[in-house]
């Protein structure tokens, strides 16, 4: 290529770069605007997200969630943007190390994912578990949620329906919630045990399964904007020696 298709190729790679950057920046300021309003007003994210939003704070805290990729994208555009703007080096080379150690934590998650699926349940039911007994009952925002994700999800618990022995709830009313008895009352440790509505973990696991090709679709084109991200990365870093 002549000198002038190389710079014509340079700029233009360089325009991207900061477009698909902002993109980037502008959607961490989105999710962490998302993030800090779950966190000060939890119930109307519910009531306008609905049901899946509901089973989705059961497994994670999603402000605090949407909080950190919030950021993490902030960081990663404007690095990413003001880099390729300021044809700065060592920007570039932050942007190409942070994308990197996000690409590895992302396959890391991945497999780990698939091969500890039951040390998460493990771990969920370690830590969900003794709040279903202390909060279902007496926290009514924590009640609801759990609820509405029991009705839709049509689950128990998270586990099944002893998830809720001793706890609050199962004192105070002598009997488990009527989601753990299919709607039917009064929802007795038999009637429970015969109609054995599955916890919600595995539910959402098989939702989750059910939809793996469209999940390991998008995971795959993330994964690849990232490789083509740290690609053009590199490019304008090593083009940058010979201007």
């Amino acid at each position: 290529l002549s000198p002038g298709a190389k710079m014509g190729c340079f700029t233009f790679i360089k325009v991207m770069m900061i477009l698909f950057n902002l993109v980037i920046f502008l959607s961490g300021g989105t999710l962490l605007g998302v993030g800090i309003w779950v966190k000060v007003d939890g119930e109307s994210f519910v009531d306008i997200f609905g049901a899946l939003s509901s089973s989705i704070l059961q497994v994670v805290n999603v402000g605090y969630l949407f909080i950190v990729i919030g950021a993490i994208l902030l960081v990663v555009g404007f690095l990413g943007c003001y880099g390729a703007q300021k044809e700065s080096k060592c920007l570039l080379m932050m942007f190409f190390s942070v994308v990197l150690i996000i690409f590895i934590a992302e396959v890391a998650a991945a497999v780990l994912a698939l091969v500890f699926t039951g040390l998460a349940e493990t771990l969920l039911t370690g830590l969900v578990t003794p709040l279903l007994k202390e909060k279902y009952g007496p926290d009514p925002d924590f009640t609801k949620i759990w609820n509405i994700t029991m009705t839709e999800v049509h689950c128990c618990g998270l586990n099944n329906y002893t998830d809720f022995n001793n706890s609050y709830y199962y004192e105070t009313h002598g009997s488990y919630p009527e989601q753990c008895c299919d709607m039917k009352e009064p929802c007795n440790s038999t009637l429970a045990a015969q109609l054995a509505v599955e916890g919600c973990f595995n539910q959402i696991l098989k939702e989750i399964r059910t939809n793996a090709a469209v999940a390991g679709g998008v995971a795959a084109g993330i994964a690849a904007l990232e490789i083509a991200a740290m690609a053009v990365s590199m490019y304008l870093y090593c083009r940058l020696d010979e201007k």
